[in-house]
């Protein structure tokens, strides 16, 4: 299924990444909002196309481009090694060290707690500060 919705012409190119923030206010009177917030909130897309389609926006500098997108894996942290391909319901947890390199991994905002996730990739055990046994994967739904 392809994934349609609009960017910044900045933001329009190919292969270009993004996290999709959520729906903005601003744009409750708006025609093409359901273009725009037919992602998912805090989950990472990889633009593959562009098509030859632009509008004007109020909330961009200039207008923008109709594009297609895939959404990306989320990479998170989880308590148990798993392998790639099983399944597995990953947890929200909770840490207060907004210093810590892995910080957004372990708090992600995309996350759905009690959702069953597919592991795609495993990279390995993580280095914890506070001395929590995590592994980091990257993960579907």
């Amino acid at each position: 299924m392809v994934l349609v919705t609009l960017v910044g012409e900045q933001l329009a190119v190919e292969g270009e990444e993004f996290t999709y923030l959520g729906s903005n206010s601003e744009c409750r009177n708006c025609q093409l909002k359901t273009v725009c917030f037919n992602l998912k909130p805090g989950r990472k897309y990889r633009i593959t196309k562009l098509r030859d389609k632009h509008h004007e926006c109020s909330i961009h500098e200039g207008k923008v481009v109709v594009v297609e997108v895939e959404e990306l894996p989320l990479t998170v942290a989880i308590i148990k090694e798993l392998t790639e391909g099983s399944t597995t319901t990953v947890e929200k947890k909770e840490c207060k060290n907004i210093g810590c390199d892995s910080f957004e991994i372990c708090t992600s905002t995309a996350l759905q707690n009690g959702k069953i996730y597919t592991v795609k990739k495993v990279y390995g055990k993580m280095e914890c500060p506070k001395h929590h046994v995590l592994y980091k994967v990257d993960v579907t739904d």
